[in-house]
């Protein structure tokens, strides 16, 4: 059962207060004001969140949403059973939001979760949403699979590089980092609270992603994700003509499908490698794509170093070109803003 394994997270940080501005202690200021200046000595205070998570393994593993351990200088986990745990954390991604936390329990047994297969997933699929939503422990809400593949840039957080599943099992603030269970009593996702106020919107993290970097987080290695430095949207011949009937159109599209490049990032392995805006991407390494999606799939699955082929379409021609990929952390990426089906208004 899954129930046991599922804890809550709280966490607390320091937040610091800044300093004083420097002109308080100007003596020509004082020689004005004098004891009229009162004595605001700016303090630290503490801040507190919470969290859930499930534990994956018998020594002590359990995975959370990056954001629910992000900065924390303490971490208490505590489970179903009331015991309670100092949690260390020992490794976080916040590109795919995934944590893994840490609990020393000096041989006392622990509740696992049994990890599903995200990808046998259908929509339509009963799925349960269990965690701690506004401090209420081991809370269960039944949904249905609405969307597999959901899109961080349709979901709103472009920088995140996965596809979410979509529910309308209701996830709330400390749901996050729960999981989501299907009906054979496994977990197949991993919950994140992403819109405030969204009713019958939920997402998680498919599991499947989620133990692709459980080892390496396990074993406090950082994460590399495959950087080439373009923004695109995706290209369709109907997108292609109303651009083209635009008489403010900054350039005539082809009406042809791929995904077409709206900006490159300066100094990116794209730009040094030639890219330019208005490239229109049709293929990489000999697969044929026709949405900016298929693009960041294929990168994402890249490695670091690898050099991909390009078969781009320029004006009137078609032209090949290659471009090494390279890692790339949070602030390139959130960069970006690969969005699929419109237009970014960045």
């Amino acid at each position: 059962a899954v129930g046991p394994a599922v804890v809550r997270i709280d966490t607390e940080r320091t937040i610091h207060a800044p300093s004083l501005d420097p002109l308080f202690e100007d003596p020509t200021f004082k020689r004005f004001f004098g004891d009229e200046i009162p004595n605001m000595q700016p303090k630290d205070r503490l801040e507190r969140g919470q969290g859930s998570g499930v534990i994956v393994s018998k020594d002590g593993l359990l995975l959370t949403n990056a954001h629910v351990v992000a900065d924390a200088e303490k971490v208490t986990v505590t489970l179903t059973d009331g015991r309670s745990y100092i949690g260390v954390v020992k490794g976080t991604d916040e590109v795919v939001d995934l944590a893994v936390v840490k609990i020393e329990t000096k041989g006392v047994d622990l509740p696992i979760a049994p990890l599903g297969v995200s990808a046998d997933l259908e929509v339509g699929d009963w799925v349960l949403a269990v965690g701690n939503p506004l401090g209420l422990d081991n809370t269960v809400t039944l949904g249905i699979v609405s969307s597999l593949n959901r899109s961080a840039a349709e979901v709103g957080i472009p920088e995140k590089r996965l596809n979410f599943i979509q529910t309308d099992a209701a996830i709330n603030p400390g749901n996050s980092g729960g999981p989501l269970v299907n009906e054979f009593g496994q977990v197949v996702g991993l919950n994140t609270a992403i819109r405030a106020n969204a009713e019958g919107i939920g997402f998680a993290i498919p599991i499947d992603r989620a133990k692709d970097v459980l080892n390496e987080l396990s074993n406090g290695r950082k994460i590399q994700h495959a950087y080439v430095g373009i923004q695109m949207v995706s290209l369709t011949p109907e997108f292609a003509r109303q651009n083209n009937e635009d008489p403010n159109a900054a350039s005539i599209i082809p009406e042809v499908e791929g995904a077409i490049v709206i900006r490159v990032i300066p100094k990116s392995p794209a730009a040094t490698s030639g890219v330019r805006r208005f490239d229109i991407i049709q293929a990489i390494d000999g697969t044929e794509v026709r949405s900016a999606k298929e693009v960041q799939t294929i990168v994402d699955r890249a490695k670091v170093g690898q050099i991909v082929h390009l078969r781009i379409v320029r004006g009137e021609s078609e032209k090949p070109i290659e471009v090494q990929v390279k890692t790339g952390d949070l602030s390139t990426i959130k960069d970006l803003d690969t969005k699929d089906g419109h237009k970014s208004q960045k």
